[in-house]
This record gives structure tokens, sequence and C-alpha cells, in this order.
């Protein structure tokens, strides 16, 4: 998979919303159930090699603590939208200026089943090298991961889980001794079928 691939499959797809009607009946009861949030999937060159940069949440933290993830986060009341959202959790998570982003597209929505969040993403081409600065308030450590690496056959599995008295299909990605799952495991599987579809 190249960054041409991606930047070719984001131009040419249309990406999908949630249905409402399929979600849980704890998301459904009252409009606005579900808050809104947003990701910046942030890919880079290395070597040649396409990169993706993830980080991992400090172990202290309320929500998802420990959890490997996407910059990003739920929107503040000064977010104009989702991207705005995700274009400013990533400079406060890592130190990425908005201004050396380069937004190729987003990804579809997707549901956060714990937590109750409508989270898009937002998918962009940074420069590397690139001096992080990962918050120390929130951010344990910045990995920089091989999209090759992910694709690997045996590195992708799902298994089904239940939340909300509903059977839901999670993905999982092996990441060294690590799992990426939940929401940002998807958000990489569909990117990484986008790749190989291309």
């Amino acid at each position: 998979m190249t960054l041409a691939d991606l930047r070719r499959a984001l131009a040419a797809r249309a990406f999908g919303t949630l249905d409402s009607s399929a979600l849980p009946e704890a998301y459904r009861r009252s409009e606005g159930a579900l808050r809104p949030a947003a990701v910046l999937v942030p890919l880079f060159e290395r070597h040649g090699e396409l990169q993706v940069l993830l980080t991992r949440r400090r172990p202290d933290l309320r929500l998802h603590p420990g959890q490997i993830s996407f910059p990003g986060g739920r929107l503040d009341p000064g977010d104009p939208d989702t991207l705005a959202a995700a274009l400013r959790e990533a400079r406060e998570e890592v130190g990425l200026e908005p201004a050396r982003v380069e937004v190729i597209g987003r990804l579809s929505e997707t549901l956060v089943v714990v937590t109750g969040f409508r989270l898009t993403p937002w998918v962009g081409v940074v420069p590397y090298p690139y001096p992080w600065a990962p918050d120390p308030g929130e951010v344990a450590e910045v990995l920089e991961v091989s999209l090759a690496g992910l694709a690997r056959p045996d590195a992708h599995w799902t298994e089904p889980r239940e939340a909300h008295g509903m059977l839901h299909e999670v993905h999982f990605f092996a990441l060294g001794k690590d799992t990426i799952w939940g929401a940002t495991a998807r958000i990489l599987f569909e990117l990484l079928s986008l790749g190989r579809h291309a």
C-alpha cells in the first residue's frame, strides 16, 4: 500500500455515517445521546514505508486507560466541526501543528460502544521526522507503526463481544506484545481495506 493508493481511494469513495436505527436502545432513547468526537489518523513515510502515528494513553486515565489510540477526543464548544476537533486534539496530545497536516479525506463514522461517542476519523499526511511533543498528562508514549506490519494476515482478527444487549464484531490487531482493539482497530481495518482495494 502506498500513499498514492490511499489518496486515490479516499478521493473516490463516499464514507458512511452511523445508522441510528442500528444503535443499541441505550443510545436511541434521546436525541443527541451520542456525543460527537473525532480523531486524526496521521500518516507519513519513513524509509519509503507508510507509517501511522498512534499513542499509548496513560494507564491512570478515567477513559480508555492504557489503550493504543489515535490522537483525538470529544468536540469542545469552540470547535466548529469534527475536523477542527481532530486537529486541535492532535496539537494538544502530540504537539502536531495543524498547519503541518495535509488532510486527504475521512473514514466512516464509528460508534465507541463503551463511552457512547460518535467518532469521525480524519486522515492526514504529516511530515517526517517531526518533533513529537506528547502531553505527559495524557500520553504515555508515541508510537510510529508500519501499516505493512498491521496488514500481515496474522496481525488481524475479530471476536464477537456483547455490549448494551447487542453483539458487536470487535476488531483486534497484534502490535508486538500489545493489542490494538475497539474503535482504533476498526478505523485501521477500514484504512487497510482501502489500500488493498485502491
